[in-house]
């Protein structure tokens, strides 16, 4: 096996010193940044805000969205409303709408004006945003901190 001379071993070492200076440099860089506590309690803020995100959808979907669906005017398969606005190649022609739900129409070539999924987004966003209000509203009466604060212009 041939070997190195001297200048380019000398060269290697370095490099390889360097390379060494350089990853603890970049290593000590990036735990000051990451494990400062305000990094760690805007994770901790994100890990609950999550969690209560998923409550308060849990809120509307399983309880307010059911009992709105009692109105005689909105049904509980609100997102499954669609117009047609161009039939494809499969079109059933015996079914009201020529197809029994929107994901069929779209699968099968069709255009799909899925105004029922709008609907349903925006009464969610609607519900959701009303139940917030009130969790709000319940928790500034119960600790005295007004977190509901009316916007000066």
């Amino acid at each position: 096996m041939p070997r190195l001379d001297e200048n380019t071993t000398q060269t290697l070492r370095d490099a390889e010193q360097g390379i060494k200076r350089r990853t603890a440099s970049a290593w000590d860089s990036f735990s000051n940044f990451a494990l400062r506590d305000n990094v760690l309690e805007v994770a901790v803020g994100l890990i609950l805000a999550a969690s209560f995100t998923a409550c308060a959808n849990s809120l509307v979907t399983d309880i307010i969205l059911p009992l709105i669906s009692l109105l005689p005017f909105l049904a509980r398969n609100l997102d499954e409303k669609f117009a047609l606005l161009k039939h494809g190649p499969n079109y059933n022609g015996t079914i009201s709408n020529g197809y029994n739900t929107p994901k069929q129409a779209v699968d099968d070539g069709a255009v799909v004006l899925a105004y029922g999924n709008f609907c349903d987004k925006m009464l969610r966003f609607l519900a959701i945003a009303v139940a917030l209000w009130l969790i709000a509203l319940a928790y500034s009466r119960g600790s005295g901190d007004n977190i509901v604060k009316k916007q000066v212009k």
